[in-house]
């Protein structure tokens, strides 16, 4: 398995005989610089995504057609981009898992809030986070969110080795609160920070959360640069 930030909250999971696009954010990304853009999505069999603001979905309707990958996500979001962009689309809700290939895809609670930018009446349903299963592993991908009692369930009932953690502050979680939920709520062998750095709002360093983890594995990622697990 390959794990691969695009910046931001954006990531390329090559899992099984799958390549996952997590809330890929090209366009005005400024972490991911243009000559980056058609590696970060070579390939893709789906994109995955959390919710509706535009540094996760910026690029989905162009991608999706590109590809050929479809959107999945929280039905109402999927029906929309079905019904007004024509897309391939799978749609399912909290609680549902659905199977892409030989890998597990499911639905999890976020705290956040989500809208659509081009059609603000659009019904983007609400936020979520993924959990991925394969190749021996489960990835709890947050999504953008704050701590929440939600955690304690998704932790128990999936029991995830892999977090991939909103970290930023601000918008979401910071680093000390994305280490507190770490471990409270899971026993994470690896936990890989994301939402930060993009802007100055938002952290620049996960030394907090390292500091507050000092028996997991934390793995500051690079652009472009693959966490081969």
């Amino acid at each position: 398995m390959k794990i691969i930030w695009l910046g931001h909250g954006s990531f390329r999971i090559e899992i099984e005989d799958q390549i996952l696009l997590i809330d890929p954010w090209l366009t005005g990304n400024p972490m991911l610089s243009e000559d980056l853009h058609d590696a970060a999505v070579d390939g893709a069999t789906h994109i995955l995504i959390t919710h509706g603001h535009f540094d996760h979905t910026a690029d989905l309707v162009r991608l999706s057609k590109a590809l050929g990958a479809p959107a999945v996500g929280i039905y109402d979001f999927m029906s929309y981009f079905e019904t007004h962009e024509s897309l391939s689309v799978i749609g399912f809700n909290i609680g549902g898992t659905v199977d892409l290939g030989r890998v597990a895809v499911s639905l999890v609670p976020a705290m956040h809030t989500t809208s659509y930018g081009p059609d603000a009446a659009a019904p983007v349903g609400r936020e979520a986070g993924f959990i991925v299963q394969g190749e021996g592993h489960t990835l709890y991908i947050s999504g953008d969110t704050g701590i929440m009692a939600d955690m304690d369930w998704i932790g128990d009932y999936y029991k995830p080795d892999i977090g991939i953690l909103s970290a930023g502050g601000h918008f979401t979680m910071d680093m000390a609160g994305a280490a507190y939920a770490a471990k409270r709520y899971f026993d994470f062998k690896i936990v890989i920070p994301c939402h930060y750095k993009t802007f100055d709002v938002l952290e620049q360093s996960a030394q907090r959360l390292i500091e507050g983890l000092p028996e997991v594995r934390v793995i500051e990622p690079v652009v472009m640069e693959p966490i081969a697990l």
